[in-house]
């Protein structure tokens, strides 16, 4: 049984995780998220805390901002976008059981303290701003990272605010560019 309740889209997202885990849910209903889910969500993560669990996809990092600003100190939980497809759909609804249990086992837990080990500059390096492949090269180490894929200036707010170290940066940065082929 996890202690704290997941938050999730919708429905379906809600069987795909009680496949996976013991676990309670509460769900958005989708990106048009109503101030009572909002005071339901603040109250659970004041008193179980909440785990972030939406869809990799414009739509679920939408939902996630939101969630986030009514909960901080919240956890959060990233699939990839290849663990969450089926027939051209992306959502947690698809992932199979496993794929649900390890992005749970790897939660990140979001800080207010913006002060990380990782600097826009160290990004830049890594060719994950201003590079003709960032965008694919920010998918890898997101996944790499366990903090999912974002645009570049969320990305760095991701690696401050989920306090990633140099060490897993540069770890993780090694490992991608073998994957890369680069």
């Amino acid at each position: 049984m996890i202690k704290e309740i997941i938050v999730v889209e919708g429905k379906d997202d809600t069987v795909a995780i009680k496949r996976a885990v013991e676990a309670d849910t509460i769900e958005t209903n989708g990106s048009a998220i109503g101030e009572d889910v909002l005071r339901r969500i603040a109250l659970a993560n004041e008193r179980r805390g909440i785990i972030i669990f939406t869809d990799p996809d414009h739509a679920g990092e939408r939902i996630r901002k939101i969630v986030a600003r009514h909960a901080p100190g919240c956890k959060h939980a990233f699939l990839p976008q290849e663990k969450a497809l089926y027939k051209g759909d992306i959502g947690i609804e698809n992932a199979s059981p496993e794929a649900i249990r390890t992005a749970l086992s790897e939660l990140r837990t979001e800080t207010a303290d913006e002060t990380g080990e990782v600097s826009f500059e160290d990004l830049m390096e890594a060719g994950l701003i201003v590079h003709p492949d960032a965008s694919n090269r920010r998918l890898v180490i997101g996944r790499l990272l366990g903090i999912g894929y974002a645009n570049g200036k969320q990305f760095y707010k991701r690696c401050t605010s989920f306090r990633i170290s140099k060490a897993e940066f540069i770890e993780a940065f090694r490992k991608m560019e073998e994957e890369l082929g680069g």
